[in-house]
């Protein structure tokens, strides 16, 4: 009988910090994005959009859910409190090179703009 409790005793133990996690994933496709726009400048020329559109929505999602996973984290004695930390820093980082890109994207249709116009 004492081996059931502590057999659910130890199931009971494992803890999660989902807030935490789906942060650290929503940072790490974030940053597989840009290694993406890196690696591929073509597909980023044809989708800038799409591209730097998933950049930003992974940093909105890493943002709020790091901050959620460290409260939780500090509930749960640390636990997984770095990738909580992980996911604030690199979904702000995201959110800063999607706005980046933007302007720089925005710049680049107003320059051709002006080149087009100063042709005719």
């Amino acid at each position: 009988m004492t081996g059931d409790t502590g057999q659910a005793a130890a199931a009971s133990a494992v803890v999660r910090n989902t807030p935490a996690r789906i942060g650290f994933w929503a940072a790490g496709a974030g940053v597989s994005l840009i290694l993406a726009i890196v690696m591929t400048p073509m597909f980023w020329l044809m989708w800038g959009g799409f591209y730097t559109a998933s950049m930003f929505l992974c940093g909105a999602v890493a943002i709020p859910a790091g901050h959620l996973g460290r409260r939780r984290g500090k509930r749960l004695g640390g636990h997984d409190r770095g990738a909580a930390l992980f996911a604030i820093v690199t979904g702000w980082l995201l959110i800063l090179c999607s706005l980046t890109l933007l302007v720089a994207y925005a710049g680049l249709m107003a320059g051709l703009g002006f080149l087009v116009g100063s042709a005719n």
